[in-house]
């Protein structure tokens, strides 16, 4: 008889790391503590008030009391539709989508009904967390590929066919990136699309950043560019980070009919439908207008070259600019060796807990991400606290 309390595979999996960092910061300012945290990846802003009033009426109406379709609401879905040609050109049927618990529940139902045992899929580091997780969970492998500031975070295609094997079964494709913030440029989204055409890989390309990009980046879909890749194209998105809801966990996913089949039988089996509420709220957010989304790009743009700035006045510090979402990911790497605040800091981890404990300031170490000697930012938050927040690490690092 087996031993095991805990399920190997689910015993497993790591923590989030970007959560423990916020709860670990929320604790200690309980606790009375003025902490700055850079750890969280929602914006800082309120929900628009259209979308609060469409769940507030759709609290009112009975029929939303009820179960209802397993694959999202007719309602959400056609609106997805809507603003997935609106917004990036691509042309969807609503039988080809899926309405998920938010962006993790479609990463998770994507992988899980996709991968096999013995299968690899390519993850291009930095990383966000979640998607390694998944994939072991299916009994498949992630195959890291790592990049690096002066590569602009982004992989090559040389990179990608190096790493390709018989067992390579997908590529987790991010643009623009959590956690670095890069935006592929369109000539290097096409030629990875013809790589995955090529080969045969299938490309899951996560696009809930779309509408945060700055300057002269410029948001493009990969399944747009090469339509070729539609029958081995996995897209998915939400409402989180574009319209300030991530507690109302709504996502979704797009890609072939049997593929959305089989994660709407995964999901009948846990979660079953999202909640009515959210979805009517999804759908008054993708259906109204762009103001709030146009003033919160603004408040991120401003806050990213402040950040941009001010990181790179560290002593030791190098931070790349930004080009999409609210993230900053600059190189700590100079300072690793050295003895701050009386302890000799051999890792990111390290610094990051020097920085949390005597600056009072939380971030997340690059470790989280794949990608050691680094360190993710988030800029969503206040500018007067993103200027202290980074004025006290600059007290503790030293100014350059």
């Amino acid at each position: 008889m087996s031993t095991d309390r805990i399920s190997r595979r689910v015993g497993a999996i790591a923590p989030s790391a970007t959560l423990a960092v916020t709860v670990r910061a929320k604790a200690m300012r309980a606790a009375g503590d003025n902490v700055i945290g850079f750890g969280a990846g929602e914006p800082d802003f309120p929900t628009p008030a259209h979308v609060v009033e469409a769940a507030v009426e759709a609290c009112r109406d009975p029929s939303n009391h009820k179960y209802s379709a397993v694959g999202g609401l007719p309602l959400l879905k056609e609106a997805i539709v809507a603003k997935t040609r609106r917004d990036s050109g691509l042309e969807i049927d609503p039988a080809n989508l899926i309405v998920t618990n938010g962006g993790k529940h479609a990463v998770y139902n994507c992988l899980e009904a996709l991968l096999n045992p013995g299968d690899e899929v390519l993850l291009p580091a930095p990383y966000w967390t979640t998607y390694p997780e998944p994939v072991a969970l299916a009994g498949a492998t992630s195959v890291v590929l790592p990049t690096d500031s002066a590569s602009g975070f982004r992989v090559t295609v040389d990179q990608l066919e190096a790493a390709r094997t018989p067992n390579t079964k997908a590529l987790i494709f991010v643009s623009p990136s959590n956690p670095t913030g890069a935006v592929y440029p369109r000539y290097e989204i096409e030629a990875i699309g013809r790589w995955a055409v090529e080969h045969g890989v299938w490309i899951i390309t996560d696009e809930i950043y779309e509408h945060l990009v700055y300057g002269e980046a410029t948001h493009h879909s990969i399944a747009v560019l090469v339509p070729e890749l539609a029958d081995r194209c996995v897209v998915l998105n939400g409402v989180a980070k574009t319209y300030a809801m991530t507690g109302w966990r709504v996502g979704w996913m797009a890609g072939p009919t049997d593929l959305i089949k089989a994660a709407g039988n995964l999901q009948s089996h846990s979660t079953s439908n999202v909640n009515n509420v959210a979805q009517v709220a999804a759908a008054a957010a993708l259906n109204g207008p762009l103001d709030a989304v146009v003033q919160m790009r603004e408040a991120f743009d401003r806050r990213r070259q402040t950040m941009h700035r001010m990181l790179n006045e560290i002593d030791g510090v190098v931070c790349p600019e930004t080009q999409g979402a609210f993230y900053a990911f600059p190189s700590f790497e100079a300072l690793l060796g050295r003895e701050i605040a009386g302890r000799t800091i051999a890792t990111t981890i390290d610094l990051a807990t020097v920085i949390l404990e005597k600056a009072k300031v939380a971030i997340v170490p690059g470790e989280a991400f794949g990608s050691p000697g680094y360190a993710r930012l988030s800029f969503a938050l206040g500018d007067d606290d993103l200027a202290d927040g980074v004025g006290r690490m600059a007290d503790l690092l030293g100014r350059s």
